[in-house]
């Protein structure tokens, strides 16, 4: 009986190493695809991530340019800061897929209130009108600040309420 046990022993200790090394490359291909998506992910989030980096920095180094070109006097710094910002989150909406996705197309107070007084229209980029003032005046989605002429060259209409 204990010879028929050694035996016994001996085979499911082959048997065991056998599945063992049956199983493993399985297990470390499902490991290894596992542990890729995470890196892809971090990965794709890394890239959009300095892209919206870059897109920052070159929108501020615009604005630099622009303030370094105006003259030296107290309002015109804050003037020109201002609609340059607008301008260039317009970029951020050229394609409609970013459109949807961004809520940076929305103006902040300052820049509204700047844009006002120098006289610019809101453009809803998505819908292709613009707005003199009133609701939707730099709350809409997608838009930008330009002129209501160069908003009528675009191809883009006056809204009929407002």
């Amino acid at each position: 009986m204990n010879r028929f046990q050694n035996k016994l022993t001996l085979w499911m200790l082959a048997f065991c190493l056998m599945l063992t090394t049956a199983i493993s490359p399985a297990l470390a291909k499902a490991q290894a695809n596992s542990t890729d998506t995470t890196s892809d992910t971090t990965t794709k989030k890394s890239k959009k991530k300095a892209k919206k980096e870059k897109a920052a920095a070159a929108n501020k180094a615009a604005a630099n340019d622009t303030t370094a070109a105006s003259p030296a006097t107290p309002a015109a710094p804050a003037a020109t800061a201002a609609p340059a910002a607008p301008a260039s989150s317009g970029n951020l909406t050229a394609t409609k897929k970013t459109a949807s996705k961004s809520t940076a197309a929305t103006a902040s107070s300052p820049e509204i209130a700047a844009a006002q007084a120098s006289g610019k229209v809101w453009v809803n980029t998505e819908s292709g009108v613009y707005h003199k003032s009133g609701r939707w005046y730099g709350k809409t989605k997608a838009g930008k600040f330009l002129t209501e002429s160069e908003a009528k060259a675009a191809g883009y209409k006056a809204a009929q309420k407002e």
